[in-house]
């Protein structure tokens, strides 16, 4: 669901899962699982995953006002 939007700002940032899972202390196959849509990232994980991006909430799981 969100795991697109997670995938293309990673990338965007130029950035590796490994990458993402040093700066954030999520497992690798974490972010993996969270970017393959093989289920929804909890609160902790998005906010850990916004702060390594330097984006917001919103802006993480691509949410349009």
């Amino acid at each position: 669901m969100y795991g697109k939007n997670i995938k293309e700002i990673r990338l965007i940032k130029n950035m590796t899962q490994q990458q993402v899972s040093i700066n954030t202390g999520l497992p690798q196959n974490t972010i993996s699982w969270i970017e393959n849509d093989k289920g929804i990232p909890n609160i902790q994980q998005c906010i850990k995953l916004a702060d390594c991006f330097g984006v917001s909430l919103d802006e993480l799981v691509g949410r349009d006002f």
